[in-house]
């Protein structure tokens, strides 16, 4: 082999031996990023007074939403037309399975139903809550508010007929700014709209 040759075989090797040390690295500062968002969770729901139905079981099925509000996302709604997301925030997990879990909370926590229980926990039903999520959002025109909208329909699983629907609806101004004042007032009007859902129920079976 002529010196020259040796030359270009040495080059190859440094180079090809650069090119595997700056991958090296960029892979290593890859493995090392990790999510830098807060994680939020809705607090326990107080217990909620109202009748009696020791001789009742609930089903509470997860509650249906639109895409943009099913997610991890919690959602800033800046005019009524256009959705933000809030920045390095996000829920523990999606929001109508926490929605769900914390109605079966708040139906517990009442001690007044004779059971309460997701699909697939073998409960003998008399009725279900069907619910829609409707808004779970900071609204920012005019002044942070959050707003909680959840439509809500009782149906008798013996015959499949409406027992009753209603609408419910808390809004709650914000106070104070970032992550942390945001949430607070979601869960302060979701609270609101869980003691209604409850109460309501409690009466209407």
């Amino acid at each position: 082999m002529t010196v020259s040759g040796m030359e270009l075989l040495r080059n190859g090797t440094a180079a090809r031996a650069a090119f595997i040390a700056v991958l090296a690295a960029t892979l290593a500062a890859c493995g090392s990023t990790q999510a830098k968002n807060d994680t939020f969770s809705l607090s326990t729901v107080a217990s909620v007074e109202g009748p009696s139905a020791k001789n009742r079981q609930i089903l509470v099925p997860q509650p249906s939403a639109l895409k943009a509000l099913d997610s991890e996302q919690i959602v800033i709604r800046p005019s009524p037309s256009e959705i933000q997301y809030l920045a390095q925030a996000q829920w523990s997990d999606s929001l109508s399975k926490m929605v769900q879990a914390k109605l079966v909370q708040a139906f517990e926590n009442t001690g007044r139903v004779g059971g309460v229980g997701r699909p697939g926990e073998g409960l003998a039903i008399d009725y279900q809550i069907a619910t829609d999520i409707r808004s779970f959002e900071v609204q920012t025109s005019g002044g942070n508010t959050a707003v909680v909208e959840i439509s809500a329909k009782l149906l008798n699983d013996r015959n499949g007929t409406v027992r009753a629907q209603k609408v419910f609806r808390a809004m709650v101004p914000v106070n104070g700014s970032g992550s942390t004042a945001f949430v607070k007032g979601l869960d302060a009007a979701f609270a609101a709209v869980t003691a209604d859902i409850v109460g309501w129920t409690l009466s209407s079976i």
